[in-house]
């Protein structure tokens, strides 16, 4: 029976060695599998990270541009209002105020029977036609 008993001892021991070696080479594959995985993973991770920060820059920049561009277009809408009015301001001081007709003149000497002031009635004096003022090349592009 001591015999009997060895080589069942034996036996048993043989198999749980053959077994304890099968699941430490058997967690031995899954622990590489496991830090692949992990490895893996945080390869992913780091590249989302990346690709985070880099929106949230990009996000960044366009929101400045946009402050800035707003900031830009009201002082020039500013600089063009001002610009205007000093135009619309310079072509009115510019422009020539339009001239009162002149007083008739009498050419001619009176006869020498009527008086100097006299002129039949009814009759309006004779003026000299009134030329129209051309604007000029300033005062054009000014307005």
């Amino acid at each position: 029976m001591k015999s009997a008993t060895k080589k069942l001892s034996t036996e048993i021991a043989e198999t749980l060695s053959g077994k304890i070696a099968a699941v430490s080479a058997g967690s031995k594959k899954i622990k590489k599998s496991i830090e692949k995985a992990a490895e893996k993973l945080a390869k992913k991770v780091e590249k989302f990270e990346k690709e985070t920060q880099k929106k949230q820059e990009k996000d960044a920049k366009t929101a400045e541009k946009k402050s800035k561009g707003k900031d830009k277009r009201k002082k020039e809408g500013k600089k063009e209002k001002a610009a205007k009015v000093a135009a619309l301001v310079a072509a009115a001081s510019s422009k020539t105020a339009i001239a009162a007709p002149p007083k008739p003149l009498v050419s001619k000497a009176p006869a020498p029977g009527k008086p100097a002031g006299s002129r039949p009635a009814g009759r309006p004096a004779k003026v000299a036609p009134v030329t129209p003022v051309q604007p000029t090349s300033e005062t054009q592009s000014a307005e």
